[in-house]
């Protein structure tokens, strides 16, 4: 890949704008063709997330190769957020779990659960175990609410908007055009890419390349299914938590990530469905309800937004990379773990365009396939 190639992005949510971004700065005529009508319509399922990077609290649930991704992340975000045109809050003070005592055995089943991960991943830290005393030394604001918890050191956290303002004020600086209202399928950029000699597609849509995603059995194939979340964004000026903390519960564990300006993000609900309706009843009872067990000043916490939204999944749960003609890419299926392992992806996708290898994305794990021609099979929204 030369620096005078162009390259055609569709989506501009946040795995496009990374990439834009990157490819711009190398040289590229970029250019974002998104069917949003305006950039706050842009990568829905990036703005509803909670974007808080944390590999080891993660590992309970998903694969030591997302954990690695994730691991590999964290230094790699505060790089990127360093070269944005507006700054992006940041932060890496670890990673707070807390459980009531009728919850103990959750805390053990969890606590198993890291201590095999970190078994497999010895680069991972240590995790802290926190009785009372150690944990209102850490976290004064849940002292005497709380008798146990544990403390995952390093994990982080950023603001998701500020961060996709941020790439699109650099984006602009940088001269990419970007289209909104564009809706393009993969047949439609790869006429453009006729009309372009040694231009790249890059397809970063998500859930908007459901159609066109290989259904087959290759490794990193397999339908694109939409993977259901519900968040709750809350003002709460009379809570401070310094970390994203994180409540185990047999049946709805949740997520409180602090932003800046007392801003919590609340989160929990994972349904294997692609409604995009409002949120539920029950799924807004179960986390004000739970935030409020680990601080009472949510009680009076103004709730800003109350947002669902469908991650883009494949049927492992895993992300990939799809090579599905000369110079297309399809970049799909990060599930939960967008924000968390999107510079990892982003990192093996560059070495991919600049080199024509694919060892970033061997040494981690993530699937790469190249080479793979028209999908056997579709499958239509």
């Amino acid at each position: 890949m030369t620096s005078r190639e162009p390259v055609l992005i569709l989506g501009a949510g946040l795995m496009g704008r990374l990439l834009a971004v990157t490819l711009a700065r190398d040289g590229h005529a970029v250019q974002i063709a998104d069917p949003a009508t305006e950039p706050a319509l842009a990568g829905a399922a990036a703005r509803v997330a909670a974007a808080m990077l944390a590999p080891l609290a993660e590992s309970a649930v998903t694969e030591a190769n997302v954990v690695a991704m994730g691991r590999y992340a964290l230094p790699r975000w505060r790089a990127l957020c360093a070269e944005l045109a507006q700054p992006v809050f940041f932060q890496q003070n670890g990673t707070l779990i807390l459980w009531h005592r009728q919850d103990a055995r959750e805390a053990v089943r969890f606590e198993a659960l890291l201590r095999n991960t970190t078994a497999r991943l010895p680069d991972l830290p240590t995790p802290r175990l926190l009785d009372a005393d150690s944990l209102s030394d850490l976290e004064p604001a849940v002292a005497g609410r709380f008798h146990q918890g544990l403390y995952l050191p390093d994990e982080g956290q950023l603001d998701n908007r500020q961060l996709l303002q941020a790439l699109l004020a650099t984006l602009d600086t940088l001269g990419v055009r970007l289209q909104w209202g564009t809706p393009m399928t993969l047949e439609q950029a790869c006429s453009w890419q006729r009309d372009h000699p040694g231009g790249w597609v890059l397809d970063c849509r998500g859930l908007g390349a459901q159609a066109e995603w290989p259904a087959d059995s290759r490794p990193g194939t397999g339908p694109l299914r939409g993977v259901r979340g519900e968040v709750a964004r809350l003002h709460a000026p009379d809570v401070t938590l310094q970390r994203p903390t994180r409540l185990l519960h047999p049946r709805y564990p949740i997520y409180i990530a602090p932003k800046p300006n007392h801003l919590f993000v609340v989160g929990a609900t994972e349904i294997e469905s692609d409604d995009l309706s409002p949120a539920s009843a029950r799924s807004t009872l179960e986390l004000l309800s739970a935030a409020y067990a680990v601080h009472p000043g949510f009680a009076e916490a103004r709730v800003l937004e109350l947002c669902a939204q469908c991650r883009p999944t494949l049927p492992d749960n895993l992300p990939a990379v799809v090579e599905r003609a000369p110079r297309v890419l399809q970049i799909n299926g990060l599930y939960r773990h967008g924000f968390m392992i999107s510079p990892a992806v982003h990192d093996a996708v560059i070495e991919y365009l600049r080199t024509g290898r694919t060892d970033l994305a061997q040494h981690l794990g993530l699937a790469f396939v190249r080479n793979a021609g028209p999908a056997s099979s579709s499958r239509t929204p």
